[in-house]
């Protein structure tokens, strides 16, 4: 019960990664806020929980819709004590000249704004309770890009840079931000990462760049981030913590 009396959103919560990462927290005592633009999804996912989540509906690329989920959860939960910014969406892998504008914009949007949108939400209200934890889910991709996602690598170099940033300015608030950098894991963007049909064969290819052979797990994921959740990471900020397999080294 590491989250005892905490209370947590997570966007992107309706699948994947966000997913793994909310139940784990409610596992482990949060009240959790399920944040997704699919919203039957996310409210099956609360509703498997139980009385200690809540689903919201909420495009994170729009800053009033990230607000009114912040007010949303505080007035069901009383306060906010964890963001994890996971919603994330990439173009295809593909030559970078092949993706649009529109497309790149998109990524940004997704990826970048949303922080920008959740800091901008959430900090007033840290400052008034006397603290608080951002997680932000980067990607090694932000620091050991592969060519074909040139676009989404930039957007997820930006986010480990504004997570280190943002936890030097935030720290005197008793605010800590950290980072997590998964390598290619087993969700619904798989195939756009790759760029290939999600085969045997394919997968192959990319798991010889993974020290210890195999994709991340959205288990991984929610493992990782309930230590920097905790308490126990108390005196650590400004981290990109790989959860990689050893693709970085």
């Amino acid at each position: 019960m590491r989250l005892r009396d905490k209370t947590a959103l997570v966007t992107g919560a309706a699948s994947g990664f966000g997913r793994a990462i909310a139940r784990r927290f409610a596992a482990e005592g949060a009240n959790v806020a399920i944040v997704d633009l699919n919203s039957p999804a996310a409210q099956t996912v609360a509703a498997d929980i139980g009385g200690s989540a809540m689903a919201v509906k909420c495009d994170v690329s729009k800053g009033d819709q990230v607000a009114e989920a912040v007010a949303a959860v505080i007035d069901r939960f009383g306060k906010v004590d964890i963001v994890v910014n996971n919603a994330g969406w990439s173009h295809k892998n593909q030559p970078l000249m092949e993706v649009d504008f529109a497309a790149f914009k998109r990524v940004y949007e997704i990826n970048v704004d949303s922080i920008f949108h959740a800091t901008k939400a959430v900090v007033p209200h840290w400052r008034t309770i006397g603290g608080g934890v951002m997680i932000n889910v980067g990607s090694t991709a932000g620091i050991r890009p592969r060519p074909g996602l040139s676009w989404y690598n930039s957007s997820k170099g930006a986010v480990n840079l504004m997570t280190k940033t943002l936890a030097v300015e935030l720290a005197p608030d008793g605010i800590r931000v950290c980072g997590l950098a998964p390598v290619m894991g087993a969700t619904a963007l798989l195939e756009t990462f790759m760029g290939l049909p999600d085969t045997p064969e394919n997968r192959s290819k990319f798991l010889a760049s993974i020290p210890l052979g195999r994709l991340c797990e959205p288990e991984d994921m929610a493992n990782a981030a309930l230590y920097l959740a905790s308490d126990e990471a108390s005196f650590i900020t400004g981290v990109i913590l790989e959860v990689d397999g050893g693709r970085t080294i």
